[in-house]
């Protein structure tokens, strides 16, 4: 009996496991007993051995016995119920706010209890709020093990988490698995050993340990799931390059990039050329590309990418490009148009706010095949577009997308095979982390910056001196520059950030009227928003008002000051590309982050990196430290970025090995593979079926 029987018992079959329970864990996602047995516990507490109460220590958590002396209602600012406890080392108070008249009945005087909860300090010497508690009618014993803290949801208790596990766990004796990964990788533990000990560790384990993640038996499981989820991404990239993708020609494109190149003020980089040539050579074979581009903010990815869709439309094929905002979409639009107007290629744009007769135009322009280059937001994606002969996909900013939208669109060529992907990002992605989130891409990094780019000065001031920040701005303008002021809101309503932007600009417009101050937010509609956005551009405005709408696709390079108010309410990625919208031009610019104090640990340790450095890919390090993977990929690509037991970036030091290991799979028994794959992942692999 292997473990992959224990998949298909479902949970009802375990005691205590009527319908409304069985319906309550599918919805949490547990339909079958091998689910329990990876429903690993977030934390343990320690009832093993009884605590004196006078040796606690406040914040620890205790099993303290002893007999009460005193209890009753006691009246304060809130109503509560207190028993002092005493056991011959100290005295306890329990306290109760929510409480029953029986439970008042139950703790008389002389009554002794096993208590077990968190010490805290009161007004009196140390108190345990609501502990769990039994009377003592004769001796219990001692847990054996640590107790599990589970996840869990409402409706499920921890005591029905722990009989259930205990419950797998004796079918895990019935069924010893064949551990799947290859022997000699020195983690010391057995699967099955590994899952016993994270349910049900012994006493002495290490407590600081299994907290940090960083016990073999965590370990081991972690080195698991990672190669479970390598494989699952490698089979995708598999599956992706077994549709042919057109062979487009580097040499045909050499006139049309030659031109382009030749028009423009400056020359590539060195780093610029390298990555076009990786694109290149991707191109001309007859197998998908999948390339992601990393850049930081102003290395000059969209040159990159225009040369990209160049030999796609010179080999007669379509070439897509989706952003994820109207305004980066927009910016695409401009760079591309100045730039191809002279090359005779046919420009389209396709948004949510191309509507009616224009937008069927343009659908007919695409589907027939005279627009080339086709530019837009999620519309691009949308049933009724259809390409003629779409070669290329190009999707900039790729975390704010997820991995369906980006299949999706590049199956739009399935006709005639699958189309490139070019990948594009300019929020720098920690090796470790690209690692685990795009193994089914190759990687290029822009790892330079053009000359004569001067990195941007951060400075850190409180908001109490708000006023020598708005006499820095009035300066600033007077001087013929322009500024930003970037409102945040912890809340992500649209409708309160509108409200705070246009206060604060209303603010700012009394307290500087020489200057023409702008505002743009996500409630304005996408031509006042565009409007706004030129005349700033085009210098009309000297002072723009803005929420986070403007972290990517805005290049004003007259742009010299920009002021981040409560900066630590945002992730150190999303301040860097608000950075980054200064600094484009020939002068010194600086960024002022206006915080609120008092700031939080993690606050002073964000905004302290954001004054160390102006390095990308630093700063994506720190936020990889800070905030853990799924915040620094954003929300919409996590969805195989919810593992089980492994932490990034705790677990870094195993990618390296995950890497050896899924290779020698892959080379070994596929049906190894597809038993790793459905343990750690299970539906989640059929993603790439899109």
């Amino acid at each position: 009996m292997c473990l992959g029987v224990l998949d298909h018992l479902p949970v009802s079959q375990l005691r205590g496991v009527g319908p409304r329970l069985a319906a309550q864990l599918a919805d949490y996602g547990v339909t079958h007993i091998e689910d329990l047995l990876f429903h690993l516990p977030l934390r343990y507490q320690d009832r093993t051995r009884i605590s004196p109460i006078g040796a606690l220590q406040e914040g620890s958590e205790a099993t303290i016995e002893g007999e009460i002396r005193v209890a009753d209602i006691a009246f304060g600012r809130r109503r509560s119920l207190v028993a002092r406890i005493q056991d011959g080392s100290g005295t306890l108070t329990l306290r109760f706010f929510h409480f029953s008249a029986a439970q008042k009945n139950g703790l008389q005087p002389g009554t002794r209890l096993r208590c077990f909860g968190q010490v805290r300090r009161g007004s009196s010497g140390f108190e345990i709020f609501h502990p769990e508690y039994r009377a003592l009618d004769e001796p219990l014993p001692m847990d054996e093990t640590l107790t599990p803290i589970y996840p869990t949801t409402t409706g499920i208790g921890q005591n029905q988490w722990r009989k259930l596990c205990s419950q797998a766990l004796l079918y895990l004796e019935k069924a010893q698995p064949a551990d799947l990964l290859p022997t000699g990788h020195g983690i010391g533990f057995s699967l099955v050993a590994a899952l016993h000990y994270l349910h049900a560790p012994p006493p002495d384990a290490p407590l600081a340990q299994l907290v940090a993640g960083e016990h073999p038996a965590q370990l081991r499981l972690a080195l698991e799931e990672l190669v479970a989820h390598n494989l699952s991404l490698l089979r995708l990239r598999a599956r992706q390059q077994s549709v042919p993708a057109p062979s487009l020609p580097i040499h045909s494109a050499a006139g049309l990039q030659r031109a382009l190149l030749n028009s423009l003020p400056f020359s590539p980089t060195g780093a610029q050329q390298r990555v076009i040539g990786e694109i290149a050579t991707d191109l001309a074979r007859p197998l998908p590309m999948l390339r992601l581009v990393q850049g930081d903010v102003g290395s000059g990815k969209t040159l990159v990418a225009a040369c990209a869709a160049l030999q796609a439309i010179a080999s007669g094929y379509q070439v897509a490009l989706m952003a994820p905002t109207e305004i980066l979409a927009e910016q695409h639009r401009h760079n591309f148009s100045t730039w191809f107007e002279a090359l005779d290629i046919e420009l389209e744009w396709l948004s949510g706010r191309v509507k009616g007769k224009s937008r069927q135009a343009a659908i007919e322009r695409i589907a027939s095949g005279v627009a080339g280059l086709v530019i837009g937001t999620h519309a691009l994606f949308q049933q009724d577009v259809v390409f003629n002969r779409l070669g290329l996909v190009i999707v900039d900013e790729q975390h704010k997308f997820g991995v369906h939208q980006r299949l999706a669109l590049s199956q739009k060529a399935l006709d005639q095979g699958r189309a490139h992907q070019l990948v594009l990002t300019a929020t720098p992605i920690p090796r470790t982390l690209s690692m685990v989130a795009y193994a089914d891409l190759d990687c290029s990094v822009i790892d330079e910056l053009p000359p004569g780019r001067q990195p941007v000065t951060t400075v850190l001031v409180d908001s109490s001196r708000r006023e020598q920040v708005v006499t820095r701005v009035a300066d600033a303008c007077a001087r013929g520059r322009q500024a930003y002021w970037v409102c945040t809101l912890i809340e992500e309503s649209d409708a309160l950030q509108a409200q705070a932007a246009e206060a604060t600009a209303e603010v700012l417009r009394e307290a500087l009227p020489d200057l023409r101050v702008g505002l743009v937010h996500g409630r304005l509609k996408p031509a006042e928003k565009a409007a706004v956005m030129a005349a700033f551009k085009a210098g009309e405005l000297a002072l723009l008002v803005a929420t986070t709408v403007i972290e990517v696709g805005v290049d004003v390079p007259n742009a010299s000051l920009m002021i981040i108010e409560n900066p630590e309410r945002l992730g150190l990625a999303q301040l860097h590309q608000l950075r980054g919208r200064v600094g484009r031009g020939g002068g010194a610019s600086h960024c002022v982050l206006l915080y609120q104090t008092p700031l939080s640990h993690t606050g002073k340790q964000r905004l302290a990196a954001m004054r160390e450095s102006n390095d990308g890919f630093y700063i994506a390090e720190r936020d990889l430290e800070l905030r853990g993977p799924g915040e620094v990929l954003g929300t919409r690509q996590t969805g195989l970025m919810t593992f089980r037991v492994a932490e990034l970036p705790t677990h870094n030091h195993l990618l390296d090995q995950v890497q050896e290991i899924a290779a020698k799979l892959q080379q070994g028994d596929p049906r190894v593979v597809d038993e790793l794959i459905q343990r750690w992942t299970g539906s989640r692999a059929r993603f790439g079926d899109v």
